[in-house]
């Protein structure tokens, strides 16, 4: 699916096509094409009408090509990753967009998930300022866009590691699946996010003729959002490490307090044990005073008295 806008003489034009006359050099227009989910016939109109780079456009096909700014005469080729559309609280994944920015154009390629490009989409037909301030201007608004979409993700992500801090703390439960499946959506925000910031980092330095001062100021500060995102997803990493440290302490400690009472129970049994095995053998044995029938408690309070010696003597040694 292609979308074809032209901004000319103060109006901003949804179009059927691209005119050859709008990228001659003497061209006032300022033109977006926008291509959602293209297919070869889209593919085509980027190699004859736009003549880009066959590298460039075979990346733009990859499913998949991480964030990175490439010069090519006379455009940028830029990819950038946008989050996921379909991506909530509990699960983190990116879509990539590609963008071809030339001197009175910009080109987007995606799969038709990106959020920030349709919202563009729906503001150009109303606000003609959207097109009139360049291309770079437009590419900027939506690579911001694209940047604030992250933060909702990053902000559940950490109330999750929050949630984990809090249930490591009682070591009840074995938490290694957890902690593992969020560590890996940390390494796959940061593969994400450090090329991201490199890339944009780029378009900040003003290296590039087509990005203009102003523009560099406002990439700037896109740059410093996505510094931010990155750091946090570092030390997002590094608390997701404490949080399996302190489970793993957390569940050795109980299960060291649990072997405790059991072998308290297992020391003090086991003189009761020897007791009754030897009065129950069937041989003649010493008879403490009194009959027969006093037999039994006498053996009884022996017990008992071994059983509080022990417990008296573990509390003494500070063992219980």
């Amino acid at each position: 699916m292609i979308a074809v806008y032209v901004h000319e003489r103060g109006e901003t034009r949804l179009v059927d096509r691209v005119e050859p006359e709008w990228l001659d050099a003497s061209s006032t227009a300022t033109i977006w094409v926008d291509l959602s989910a293209p297919g070869d016939a889209e593919y085509h109109l980027m190699r004859d009408l736009f003549k880009f780079h066959p590298l460039a456009l075979e990346d733009a096909k990859s499913a998949l090509q991480y964030p990175k700014v490439e010069p090519y005469p006379g455009y940028l080729y830029i990819v950038l990753h946008g989050i996921d559309a379909e991506a909530s609280s509990k699960h983190f994944s990116t879509r990539d967009v590609d963008f071809f920015l030339g001197r009175n154009y910009l080109v987007t390629v995606h799969d038709g998930s990106s959020r920030s490009i349709g919202r563009l989409r729906d503001a150009c037909g109303q606000y003609a300022h959207l097109l009139s301030e360049g291309p770079a201007s437009l590419l900027h608004r939506i690579v911001d866009s694209m940047v604030d979409n992250y933060r909702p993700v990053t902000e559940a992500l950490e109330n999750r590691i929050e949630t984990l801090e809090e249930q490591a703390l009682s070591g009840r439960t074995q938490m290694v699946r957890h902690v593992l499946k969020v560590k890996r959506e940390l390494a796959v925000m940061r593969r994400v996010l450090i090329p991201q910031r490199d890339a944009i980092g780029r378009l900040a330095r003003r290296e590039f003729p087509t990005i203009t001062d102003e523009m560099a100021f406002r990439f700037r500060d896109v740059y410093d959002h996505v510094v931010r995102l990155a750091e946090e997803a570092i030390l997002f990493q590094d608390r997701m490490t404490g949080v399996l440290e302190v489970n793993l302490a957390s569940v050795s400690n109980r299960l060291n307090q649990i072997m405790k009472v059991l072998t308290v129970m297992s020391t003090i049994f086991l003189p009761l044990t020897v007791l009754t095995g030897m009065w129950g053998m069937n041989v003649a044995l010493p008879h403490f005073p009194g009959g027969d029938g006093v037999q039994f408690l006498w053996v009884g309070g022996i017990m008992l008295a071994i059983s509080l010696m022990m417990l008296v003597l573990f509390r003494l040694n500070r063992w219980i």
